[in-house]
């Protein structure tokens, strides 16, 4: 963006922190003050107040954020048209994807990416399915890949890429000989599993909503924000776990976790684009296409 003004801005108002700001910029902190007082003397309104120790926006730095969030998108957009009158695709590409597929799916998708389009500024965000979609709304990123099964009003979703949730347990222990629980049984397994608002726990609770089971019969001893803290506390405890059938390939092979068939329940779900426009930017197209010819 041309006005470094508007970006601090931009920055200051999702952090609500002129420390952070700095930081997140590479700038001392007066000079973001200065750069929001710049812009505050141009309108002639105040952008922020103080509650305490925390910043808010007042009603015109709302106003001056979504107007603000619009510029920035417009201007990556001409950004990366203009490039393509040159034959070099360059441009600013800001990613969103929920755990699972930040950790397993996306690394490699994205190392062929820049390797192909080096002048391509890349970034990724990672978290559950639910921030993702609410850093979509805020124009956080240009991008999402999440996992969830309910849809957003006002959200765009097209698949990426089908996956499968399996139950896993450690080869020793009380589980070691166990080829198969019902579902009954899972109600008296130790469990550990993903934190709310992640899309493999939304797949879980409504699988288990159709054999008449509610989240809150499952003898739940740990919930971990990451699939690999998942991994490792089933690694070294006698807890079992619903996890991504692509997030324990290396342990299947090295024989450090094994699957434990669930009965009558098949836990499938699809990976999604999910995107603020019904008809994507060719930039944002362009990501798409690329990951899917990566299968």
């Amino acid at each position: 963006m041309d006005d470094f003004r508007l970006r601090v801005f931009i920055t200051a108002a999702r952090t609500l922190s002129f420390t952070r700001t700095a930081e997140q910029l590479d700038i001392s902190q007066p000079a973001v003050s200065k750069h929001v007082g710049e812009l505050e003397s141009r309108y002639g309104v105040q952008l922020f107040t103080r509650r305490g120790s925390r910043l808010e926006l007042t009603d015109a730095g709302r106003t001056l954020l979504d107007e603000a969030q619009h510029v920035a998108d417009d201007y990556r957009r001409l950004e990366y048209e203009m490039s393509l009158c040159t034959g070099q695709t360059e441009g600013e590409l800001r990613l969103g994807a929920s755990t699972t597929i930040s950790q397993y799916l996306l690394p490699p998708i994205l190392a062929r990416f820049t390797t192909r389009f080096p002048k391509m500024r890349v970034s990724l965000l990672s978290g559950n399915s639910g921030q993702i979609e609410q850093a979509l709304d805020d124009h956080a990123i240009d991008l999402g890949l999440v996992e969830s099964v309910s849809r957003r009003q006002g959200l765009h979703y097209t698949l990426f890429r089908p996956d499968e949730l399996v139950l896993v347990a450690r080869p020793g222990g009380p589980h070691a000989r166990t080829e198969s629980v019902t579902p009954e049984m899972l109600c008296r397994i130790p469990l550990v599993l993903r934190e709310n608002g992640s899309g493999t726990l939304e797949v879980i609770s409504a699988a288990l909503a159709e054999q008449g089971i509610r989240l809150s019969q499952l003898q739940v001893v740990l919930r971990l924000g990451s699939t690999e803290g998942i991994k490792g506390f089933v690694r070294n405890s006698d807890a079992m776990a619903i996890v991504s059938a692509f997030s324990v390939v290396d342990e299947l092979r090295s024989g450090t976790l094994r699957i434990v068939d669930l009965e009558g329940m098949t836990l499938l779900r699809d990976f999604v684009f999910v995107h603020s426009e019904a008809h994507p930017t060719r930039l944002v197209r362009q990501f798409m296409d690329f990951a899917l010819a990566c299968r």
